[in-house]
């Protein structure tokens, strides 16, 4: 069996014996375990888009918020349908939550084209701006659909975020965004992020690789804000602002862009930080600013991510 597909396996399983015991961890230690892994598929999905490939997006949160409220829909207003009055029992639920998280995700890839699609043929600062305006377009819709709770967030979610669907979504996400850049295909993405002008000579088709990351990346923050509404049990449009795109995107640049490991442990920083500085919790975004700002001046590539003998990454 290839390495990375035991890891694969072996991640699962652990999630999965974990999550057994789940009941006997402290509550607010498994809201922060949780919180870490929602944050990890967050940031790895951003660095496919942001790192591998290149370009910059800051409307993650707007994918996350995609997911999040179309996944919370299938399991509120179709789950009593689906599982009947017996309640499906845990097959009939997990069958249902895997499917409310596949169509959030799937929803949330199909904004990532429409978005990817007329934008992703911009650069730079271009780029960060039409993103930016489609993750403020995303807010506002859900603030103004009343069905789904509008101004006042949309609640009744059923509470089967586990542990185990967590970190198997976090263990499906590395392993997914690890083969697809460590093949003869995910060439590509690298190829884009280091010489657009000379990927296209050699005849690569630069814009369907973005597209392709997009939509990827897209989908997996889906999954994220499924998770994350499947746990919390109420979610709020405000909790999907711009505030959030630029926590995540802090974890790709501080973690090292492109640096997968990296990535994941900067996540893990700065989802641990707050909760340390819960004291003085209004500075958070402050502290954040100026982590980003002595960060690009004293380590350009990333807290964790370490240059070489010839002083290359």
């Amino acid at each position: 069996m290839p390495r990375p597909h035991f890891a694969l396996l072996l991640a699962l399983a652990v999630s999965i014996g974990i999550s057994a015991f789940s009941d006997r961890i402290d509550a607010y230690m498994l809201d922060v375990a949780m919180g870490v892994g929602i944050n990890i598929i967050l940031a790895v999905s951003l660095n496919l888009v942001n790192g591998h490939t290149g370009q910059f997006s800051l409307g993650h949160a707007g994918f996350m918020a995609v997911g999040a409220y179309l996944s919370s829909a299938v399991t509120v207003f179709l789950g009593p349908r689906m599982l009947g009055e017996a309640g499906g029992g845990p097959w009939g639920q997990g069958g249902l939550f895997a499917s409310a998280l596949l169509i959030g995700g799937l929803c949330a890839a199909f904004a990532g084209l429409l978005i990817g699609l007329p934008s992703l043929r911009l650069k730079g600062d271009y780029l960060a701006l039409v993103t930016l305006g489609f993750g403020e377009i995303i807010r506002v819709v859900f603030q103004n659909v009343e069905i789904l709770g509008g101004a006042l967030g949309f609640i009744g979610m059923p509470a089967y975020t586990t542990f185990a669907w967590t970190y198997g979504c976090v263990a499906l996400t590395v392993f997914t965004v690890g083969c697809l850049v460590n093949s003869t295909y995910g060439r590509g993405f690298l190829a884009t992020h280091d010489d657009e002008i000379a990927a296209e000579a050699v005849g690569l088709d630069t814009t369907r690789y973005k597209i392709v990351a997009f939509v990827i990346g897209a989908f997996f923050a889906g999954i994220a804000g499924g998770l994350f509404a499947h746990f919390k049990l109420t979610i709020d449009p405000r909790g999907f602002d711009f505030a959030r795109s630029i926590e995540i995107v802090v974890m790709v640049i501080l973690g090292g862009m492109g640096n997968t490991l990296g990535v994941i442990l900067a996540a893990v920083l700065l989802t641990l930080l707050p909760e340390v500085l819960r004291p003085i919790a209004e500075y958070r975004m402050i502290i954040y600013s100026l982590l980003l700002i002595v960060l690009m001046l004293v380590r350009p590539q990333g807290l964790f991510r370490f240059t070489g003998a010839k002083g290359k990454p």
